[in-house]
């Protein structure tokens, strides 16, 4: 099972066919080589090893990701007690 948390998009390199995306915080450039639809920055993307797989819905990825925040906060309390 894999499990992807949402990215958003914050700069496009349609010369090199990738993009930097922000996943909590964390910077990193993805490839977008296997998408049909161009990206932009603002837009939210779900990857897997390295390559944009789809775009998802704005509203979604901000409700998952407050879910990712509350399961790691969660998680954080857990270990120093």
């Amino acid at each position: 099972m894999c499990l992807s948390i949402p990215s958003q998009v914050v700069a496009v390199d349609n010369e090199r066919q990738s993009v930097t995306v922000d996943t909590l915080g964390v910077r990193r450039d993805v490839s977008s080589h296997l998408m049909t639809e161009p990206l932009a920055i603002g837009d939210y993307v779900l990857i897997h090893i390295g390559f944009v797989m789809n775009k998802i819905d704005r509203n979604d990825a901000l409700q998952s990701l407050e879910l990712y925040k509350e399961i790691v906060s969660k998680l954080e309390n857990e270990t120093t007690h």
